[in-house]
């Protein structure tokens, strides 16, 4: 049997439809820090989790390699879906809300990830464990260094272990057709910290020591959590998170006071629109019960957390079906919900 991390026909042919589907998602992708993506090693990326799937996707479109991932097993009940999960390689794991006897289930996911590494084929974890729309960083679990520690014990003399922190900004946590900015931050060499922390144990201890492995962890957590926070805009405080996420985007700190904000002056959309008017009609009538559907799906989904994520594959399942017909419809009328909002928000 095929293991996860291994070339198949699904995903080899599936991928870049998915890739260049989500890039046609956004109004504006923004990658920055590529370079720091390490290539000589075993990479695992740990993004920050504000937007269910799309997190995910953003990661697997950094680039055209295969990436491996970890989402809540709950996902995987049905058969079916179990299926299309594994298909583009995504693994299931328990936490801890989950009960403890399922998340001693997660062993076996556990060394799956250890062998994609080994193989050379990047791993991604959300650390935080759930998503949550907000411009900060829950508390890091345990696993993404589980994993990372046991990868260095196994062949960790053989190429060192990384942990690439990414930072994914959402320019509308709720809506495509918006700006998205990837900021991938500086590797934590995990080997080397495993080094420079057996440095200053006593003769007699060791990372195997419970105890011992607990505060290396932590040390580790702690330093995760600040390259973290350094990816995003990030608000400390829940209290007063509005307040303060507003006077933050007013004076951005860098890099993101580097971003540049795209607007199409209305008067180009004009004229376009006016040279495509017989099309645009058409397309708008055709693409009504696909619109029908959607609002229909999005006041099924409760959780809002969720509305990007099912708007993209619905979009990919869809779209493509009408594409040359409806594509003049779906980007005027998303650049007009674009616009809108922009508006509604500065008033």
């Amino acid at each position: 049997m095929a293991d996860i991390q291994d070339k198949d026909f699904f995903y080899d042919f599936f991928h870049p439809l998915v890739n260049r589907m989500f890039r046609w998602s956004f109004r504006h992708i923004t990658y920055m820090g590529k370079e720091n993506i390490p290539h000589d090693g075993a990479v695992i990326f740990a993004p920050n989790h504000t937007n269910a799937l799309c997190d995910a996707l953003a990661i697997l479109t950094i680039d055209n390699s295969r990436k491996v991932f970890v989402a809540r097993a709950d996902m995987f009940k049905s058969k079916k879906a179990a299926w299309l999960l594994n298909g583009f390689k995504i693994m299931p794991i328990s936490r801890m809300r989950d009960g403890a006897e399922a998340v001693l289930h997660n062993d076996e996911t556990e060394q799956k990830a250890i062998d994609t590494l080994h193989d050379g084929v990047p791993f991604c974890i959300l650390p935080e464990g759930t998503h949550r729309p907000m411009h900060s960083l829950l508390p890091l679990g345990k696993g993404i260094f589980r994993i990372a520690l046991r990868a260095y014990e196994e062949f960790g003399k053989e190429k060192p272990i990384y942990i690439v922190p990414v930072g994914i900004v959402y320019g509308d946590f709720f809506h495509l057709w918006n700006t998205l900015y990837i900021n991938i931050g500086k590797p934590i060499n995990v080997s080397e910290c495993v080094h420079e922390f057996e440095a200053k144990l006593e003769p007699d201890d060791s990372i195997a020591n419970s105890h011992t492995r607990a505060v290396l962890i932590n040390e580790l957590r702690d330093l995760l959590t600040q390259r973290m926070r350094e990816q995003i805009l990030w608000v400390p405080d829940d209290e007063h998170y509005e307040e303060n996420y507003k006077r933050l985007s007013e004076n951005p700190p860098a890099p993101f006071n580097k971003f540049k904000h795209h607007r199409i002056p209305r008067w180009i959309l004009l004229i376009c629109l006016v040279l495509l008017s017989p099309l645009f009609l058409v397309s708008a009538v055709i693409t009504i019960p696909l619109w029908v559907v959607w609002f229909i799906i999005r006041r099924v989904i409760k959780d809002t957390a969720f509305h990007n994520s099912v708007q993209f594959v619905w979009q990919f399942v869809f779209i493509p079906l009408s594409l040359f017909v409806t594509l003049p419809f779906w980007m005027f009328l998303q650049e007009y919900l674009y616009q809108a909002r922009k508006l509604k928000h500065h008033d």
